[in-house]
């Protein structure tokens, strides 16, 4: 991807936070990612799980980061769209390594990508938003940095408490640098809309049970709505269903029905 193209992909993705509610339905490779696109997908967002797993690793930073660098690459060749990569937590715990990988993956087209603090400290992730920011500009690059905190997936705060601390670590990671703010696992509507209000960042939620659906999201403040790990799930459910009724009978028939056909999908990669 040439510098230029790049800096548009960027530039077009910020614009996506500004307004309405942009739909990110995670892809986990450059299949998955081009079969969205023709969907009408405005970006495509990987999800780490579903990357983790199509190579046969575990979601949780065990997957090689060069395998992350290689599918980024695979995916941005065949999108017209910005790219956004989970990249979990960086990889490490040092700050500098975690800068120099990222901008890897800006060098392999990622326009963005989300930055966790899992049960590490905030100030670990600051230092980290710091780090990439410092080592894009010095490849001449900028990267839409969603960072990522787990107070609600990892009840990290008391109940009643949660909303205030998602606004504690919003404001420190937008002041080292972050452009948004993504809150896996809040579902209740007072309180997305108390995070989407006093913010400083364009506000992410993920899609969970229970979890209001986009219109009403929109009109609570919310930004950006991902699907995260659910369609490489389902897709995986759908897999063992199949595989598991052609082992046992080697029966033809589910294996079609309902089935893509097979010139519409390699056309789509043809392109």
């Amino acid at each position: 991807m040439t510098a230029t193209r790049q800096a548009d992909a960027l530039q077009q993705f910020r614009r996506l936070h500004q307004d309405g509610i942009l739909l990110l339905a995670n892809a986990w490779d450059a299949g998955s990612a081009r079969l969205i696109e023709s969907l009408g997908a405005k970006a495509i967002a990987t999800t780490s799980a579903g990357v983790a797993w199509a190579h046969g690793y575990p979601d949780g930073d065990a997957l090689p980061f060069d395998l992350l660098v290689a599918t980024t690459a695979d995916i941005t060749r065949i999108l017209t769209v910005p790219l956004t990569v989970d990249s979990e937590g960086g990889y490490s715990d040092d700050p500098a390594a975690v800068g120099e990988s990222i901008a890897r993956l800006i060098g392999a087209g990622a326009a963005g990508i989300n930055l966790e603090d899992g049960v590490g400290s905030p100030d670990l992730l600051c230092a980290k938003i710091a780090a990439i920011k410092g080592a894009a500009a010095r490849s001449g690059q900028d990267v839409f940095i969603n960072a990522r905190t787990d107070v609600y997936l990892r009840g990290l705060a008391p109940e009643g408490g949660k909303v205030a601390e998602v606004l504690a670590r919003a404001g420190r990671y937008r002041d080292a640098g972050a452009d948004g703010i993504f809150v896996p696992g809040v579902t209740k509507p007072d309180e997305i809309r108390a995070i989407a209000a006093d913010a400083p960042l364009p506000l992410n939620v993920m899609a969970r049970p229970g979890l209001p659906g986009a219109a009403e999201l929109a009109g609570l403040g919310v930004r950006r709505l991902s699907a995260g790990s659910g369609i490489s799930q389902t897709v995986y459910a759908q897999i063992a269903g199949l595989a598991r009724s052609f082992l046992v009978d080697g029966v033809s028939d589910p294996l079609v029905s309902g089935a893509m056909p097979y010139p519409e999908i390699n056309a789509l990669m043809a392109r």
